[in-house]
């Protein structure tokens, strides 16, 4: 046993010596996610499918395929082509659902209040109910925000 300590030349000589580890190959999200829910799909419809009666399993079966053949084509999607120009509908589409699902949950409170508290005033009913209406406000204006960043890009030359 040697138990004199090392120099520094020779701690150096173990530090240059660097391990090379594989690297893990790189997927494309949507392939991923077709992976991950492939993988818990077949393994919840193999479990649940024999408790089932015979054409629910059936119909569970066909709906497992659809979902396959769906996320195929949804993985041979390629990501990094897709143009900022080609998602200028689906952020106005986004931004005007959520000013909409904000009125419209807004106008259902002020109903709901109306018609089952009709002995409480506004303001009470601001007041006990302010949560919501701070949630719907948000949506509305979180949509609002959404459509004034796309009206604020510059066009783009095509």
């Amino acid at each position: 046993m040697d138990f004199e300590p090392k120099t520094l030349s020779q701690v150096s000589q173990h530090s240059k010596q660097r391990v090379e580890f594989a690297e893990p190959p790189i997927r494309k999200p949507l392939v991923l996610l077709r992976d991950t829910e492939r993988s818990l799909r077949l393994k919840t419809v193999e479990a649940i499918a024999p408790l089932l009666p015979a054409e629910t399993a059936m119909n569970l079966g066909e709906s497992s395929q659809s979902a396959d053949e769906f996320l195929d084509a949804l993985a041979k999607i390629d990501i990094d082509e897709i143009t900022d120009a080609e998602l200028k509908p689906a952020r106005i589409l986004v931004g005007l659902t959520f000013i909409g699902f904000g009125g419209l949950m807004m106008m259902f409170l002020r109903v709901y209040l109306s018609n089952l508290h009709p002995e409480l005033s506004p303001v009470a009913q601001v007041r006990d109910y302010w949560y919501q209406y701070v949630w719907f406000m948000g949506l509305g204006v979180a949509g609002l925000a959404v459509l004034a960043r796309e009206a604020m890009r510059p066009p783009e030359d095509e």
